[in-house]
């Protein structure tokens, strides 16, 4: 029990559960900073993070070191002693949720650099207990507000000239205050359009690196001692270079930039507030200002399309951009008048490797064919196992994990919410953590699971999460993701499954469906488009003249499906070479006769002699048709079925497969197909049988 009690707390933690997205702070707070009046000193300290420029600048300033140490010591002495025992006394394990709770408590008022590693450490699984990381997200960033003239004269001096020459109007107060700065709604002078000022508290800077100088000397003390495993030193270091990127606006605004353009062209219904850069310094940052309600709290009916935008939106930044929003919480979520999803706040982003990006498909790949083996090592590539761990003890625990999420049907039906549970359970009793950048997926995915569960308890991530994976492996050209999707369909025998072939094309309609919500189809959104490329209803069949059908013909003509559009698509160029190999090895499997009037019937009447050219003996021409042979044209039929929609009946009065009937039924549905299609199909087969009869010649 204690043990399921503890994967709980942890998977409430991941999933960004105990989150607080007040808009000001508790009114017992109140926050210490180190206020400098020299501006000299202020020029001395660094713009981007440098331990070393820190040390030699409060090294020169031992009184206002010692001033903050006493201010610390002053809020915090209580903590910083019961630590101290607990290290002393070899009990930092058994009481660090007490010291957690403590640290919360006390957290706010100590300032910025505080607050802010309060919050890293709360998605750090693999450096606090499930309890402790429970705790520490229930930190508020939002601090009481510094004097409004003080802010004015910091616009000024960021600015270069006095508010009111910017802008027409200003809040008198702010509308939401937190430890790095407060934020202001007004209107721009020089466009009348009402804007979001944020302006940066004072001293920050000052009080940021005193801290970071503090802790960090701290943590050089630390490692003389065993018992600490942690790298406080390498913790901070790793930590503060990314702090110090959200203390630049400018920063902020580009990244905000940034989002916007890799999104506008995919997905134009989510909005991110445009940056005026003309109005933004480091200090001072001016963006568009948003109307609407937090997605978590609207009661519009479209809040479940806007979830599942949200979902795209969030794979997209993961899988192929890799520029990832890392503050994913109700508050950073809107929904706008006109029923888009607007993201705020781009102070810190994480950005994703190739290797993690492609490497997270790759093992998506491998799991669908139950490879374990190329699981662990690609999860020692993604950060989950450190290099040079014995896979062996692993190996069979991650298999038992996953034959137990494929159960339900395969991938597209895993539940992502237990099998993160099961995952995040391995780290209690093996070398597996999970990393960082993963846990604010999970974080960003559990908000919007939490939101949509409200209105639709059958909700499932995973329906949402699958299609988007299938539309990458069929869109990107990247080698990587090619021999992925290659090796979906094909696993590691290279036989092709029709099976995965149709999971793979009905997840990708799937993602169409979904791209096209939120308004993607009236926006005119790429994505919302990839299948829009010419479907229509097919023309009236073909007759083949001298084969009597024994099925009766249909009465209304095929309509092409999402997926038969896409395939025909410059786009689908490599997914279509898979199924064109199985129709010409369908083909092959016919006789000569047959396949002579299905070319004659699509113009092709004088394909005999490719095959007359061949000296040898007639019956050789002739293929008999093997269990092989049987498997292949089964496989075309499934496929075929599958992409007119059901409507074909491939069969004839026997029960056989009537290749004739398959290839009538789909080279029809799009206008002048059959001369792009065919000709390949005749080469390929011409090749094909070529050389069978060489090889039967000389038997």
């Amino acid at each position: 029990m204690e043990e399921d009690e503890q994967l709980s707390t942890l998977m409430r933690g991941l999933r960004g559960q105990n989150l607080r997205d007040s808009q000001f702070a508790d009114d017992n707070v109140r926050l210490r900073l180190v206020e400098v009046s020299s501006t000299n000193n202020n020029e001395a300290l660094p713009l981007v993070y440098s331990p070393e420029i820190i040390s030699a600048y409060w090294g020169k300033r031992p009184r206002a070191v010692a001033t903050r140490v006493v201010q610390l010591l002053s809020v915090a002495g209580g903590f910083i002693s019961h630590l101290i025992s607990d290290l002393i006394n070899n009990k930092l394990k058994e009481n660090e949720v007490a010291r957690a709770i403590e640290l919360r408590e006390i957290v706010t008022s100590l300032g910025p650099a505080y607050i802010k590693l309060g919050q890293a450490l709360s998605i750090r699984p693999d450096i606090l207990s499930p309890a402790a990381m429970t705790e520490l997200q229930k930190l508020c960033d939002k601090v009481p507000s510094f004097p409004d003239d003080i802010a004015m004269t910091l616009l000024e001096e960021e600015l270069g000239r006095p508010w009111h020459e910017i802008y027409s109007e200003l809040s008198p107060s702010p509308i939401a205050a937190a430890s790095l700065g407060q934020v202001y709604k007004g209107r721009l002078k020089e466009t009348g359009e009402l804007v979001a000022v944020k302006v940066q508290r004072p001293f920050v800077l000052e009080t940021v690196t005193i801290d970071l100088f503090i802790i960090r000397n701290l943590g050089l003390v630390l490692r003389r001692f065993p018992q600490v495993s942690i790298d406080v030193v390498g913790l901070v270091d790793e930590w503060a270079a990314r702090f110090f990127e959200e203390l630049d606006y400018v920063n902020e605004g580009e990244n905000g930039t940034r989002f916007a353009e890799m999104m506008k062209k995919d997905l134009p219904q989510v909005v991110v507030p445009k940056t005026y850069q003309k109005y933004t310094s480091r200090k001072v940052l001016t963006t568009q200002w948003v109307e609407g309600e937090k997605l978590s709290q609207s009661t519009e009916d479209d809040v479940g399309s806007l979830v599942s935008v949200g979902v795209i939106c969030y794979l997209k930044q993961l899988l192929d951009t890799g520029f990832f929003h890392a503050d994913p919480h109700p508050g950073n979520m809107i929904r706008t008048p006109d029923g888009k999803l607007a993201i705020l706040d781009f102070g810190l982003v994480t950005k994703l490797t190739d290797d993690q990006k492609y490497g997270m498909i790759e093992a998506i790949a491998h799991l669908i064919h139950r490879d374990y083996d190329a699981i662990v090592k690609d999860f020692v590539k993604l950060g989950f196992i450190p290099e040079g761990v014995n896979l062996d003890p692993i190996l069979p625990v991650l298999a038992k994990v996953f034959d137990q999420a494929l159960e339900g049907g395969g991938a597209k039906n895993i539940n992502f919410q237990e099998l993160a549970a099961d995952l995040a359970q391995i780290t209690f009793d093996y070398p597996f953590r999970i990393p960082p950048y993963f846990a604010l997926i999970i974080r960003a995915i559990g908000v919007l699971e939490g939101i949509a569960l409200v209105g639709d308890p059958e909700f499932a991530i995973v329906d949402e999460a699958y299609p988007y994976i299938a539309q990458r492996l069929l869109t990107d050209e990247s080698p990587r993701l090619r021999s992925a999707l290659r090796y979906t369909i094909y696993g590691k025998t290279g036989v092709f499954d029709a099976e995965r072939f149709i999971d793979v094309m009905q997840a990708f309609e799937n993602f169409i469906r979904a791209a096209k919500s939120g308004g993607g189809e009236n926006l005119k959104g790429s994505m919302a488009e990839l299948a829009d490329i010419g479907a229509q209803p097919s023309t009236s069949l073909v007759p083949v003249p001298a084969f009597p059908m024994a099925i009766s013909q249909p009465e209304q003509p095929v309509q092409a499906r999402a997926a038969l559009s896409f395939l025909l698509s410059e786009r689908g160029d490599f997914f279509r070479e898979f199924i064109l190999d199985e129709i010409v090895k369908a083909i092959d499997a016919v006789s000569r006769e047959q396949l002579i009037q299905i070319s004659a019937s699509f113009g092709f009447g004088n394909a005999t002699p490719v095959f007359s050219m061949v000296p040898v003996r007639a019956r050789a021409l002739l293929p008999t048709i093997t269990e092989e042979d049987r498997v292949i044209l089964n496989n075309v039929e499934k496929v075929v079925k599958f992409l007119t929609a059901g409507n074909a009946n491939p069969t004839t009065i026997d029960g056989d497969v009537n290749v004739v009937y398959l290839v009538q039924e789909l080279l029809p549905v799009l206008p002048g197909i059959s001369s792009k299609i065919l000709p390949e199909v005749m080469s390929r087969l011409s090749s094909r049988v070529f050389a069978r009869l060489i090889r039967e010649a000389f038997l």
